[in-house]
């Protein structure tokens, strides 16, 4: 079930999210392989945490992996994973399940090689989720700085 503050999000932008079983999409890998679309098209969210403790989300294409250097010369500091716990605490989301849609409390950034797929499916708040969307439509939403932090 879609989490209600994700739900009000969506309605807002008239968008439909697709549910599928629970546990079946909480790898980009296996989204893809659920929605039916490329790897690259997952809108994987990665939580991080700063050196200077604050928490950074990074969406980016599922089939590409971020790179620390360019990360770094973003952000200012080194940065770390953050644990499922730390996860679930700062964005409300199990790991798997992240959606960059209704955080208030970490600044996004979206990197723009997600930009080179028409659509793009980031995760709903559950790892049975998607949400087909857009590039400037998952910015405007999301707030999310456009970045170049893949590689």
């Amino acid at each position: 079930m879609i989490p209600v503050n994700v739900q009000v999000v969506l309605d807002q932008h008239g968008l439909t999210a697709m549910e599928f079983e629970p546990g079946t999409t909480p790898t980009s890998v296996q989204a893809a392989h659920a929605i039916g679309v490329q790897v690259g098209q997952i809108a994987k969210s990665i939580l991080l945490k700063g050196k200077n403790s604050k928490y950074y989300l990074i969406v980016c294409a599922g089939d590409l992996r971020v790179n620390n250097q360019k990360l770094k010369s973003l952000l200012g500091t080194k940065t770390r994973m953050a644990t499922p716990a730390e996860t679930e605490l700062v964005t409300g989301f199990r790991p798997g399940g992240v959606c960059p849609f209704a955080l208030d409390n970490v600044e996004i950034f979206v990197d723009k090689q997600l930009a080179d797929y028409d659509v793009i499916y980031p995760a709903a708040g559950t790892d049975g989720s998607g949400v087909p969307t857009n590039y400037a439509q998952l910015c405007e939403i999301c707030g999310g700085l456009p970045c170049d932090v893949c590689s």
